[in-house]
């Protein structure tokens, strides 16, 4: 059994490893809207952080993407109810590294689909997860993922055709 402050050394370690990157992924999910997907792993990690002593490492990776994945979802039911408030110091902001040469060209692509095809899209090709992952992280089926997936690639490359040599 670990202490508690040993859980914490282990909580701190992986969101050190890990924040950037969860802190992409919100954003693709959210159009590009880089301050909402901070919110967003924040929650997320908020939420994991609560559950740190109960999860298994071998599900980790799944578990952080659902929590993830739930907060865009949350933030999208509560966008309206949403309320700005004025800080006396400017936040650090992290720093994300698009995984493409354009970033600015892939969100605008993304922003044009459904926001559950946008999902399926961005944990399969972006992410890289496995059908099967991807559909835990969407709390759907696999044949979902696959159509939903496919169906979001046929419409950037119809719509987009210049950028169809960098859709997968």
């Amino acid at each position: 059994m670990t202490s508690a402050s040993e859980r914490d050394i282990q909580f701190t370690e992986f969101v050190s490893a890990r924040r950037a990157e969860l802190v992409r992924v919100a954003a693709l999910l959210l159009s590009g809207d880089h301050a909402r997907a901070e919110d967003v792993v924040q929650m997320a990690l908020t939420r994991l952080y609560l559950a740190w002593p109960k999860v298994r490492l071998d599900t980790l990776d799944a578990y952080v993407r659902r929590c993830v994945v739930n907060a865009v979802i949350d933030d999208r039911r509560h966008v309206f109810r949403r309320r700005e408030q004025a800080q006396a110091q400017v936040p650090d902001v992290a720093t994300i590294e698009p995984h493409y040469a354009d970033h600015a060209t892939l969100v605008a692509l993304l922003a044009t689909l459904p926001a559950r095809m946008r999902a399926a899209v961005v944990l399969r090709y972006v992410e890289g997860l496995s059908v099967s992952e991807t559909a835990k992280a969407l709390r759907c089926t696999e044949g979902t993922v696959k159509s939903q997936s496919a169906r979001g690639l046929e419409r950037l490359r119809a719509v987009f055709p210049e950028h169809a040599h960098e859709l997968v």
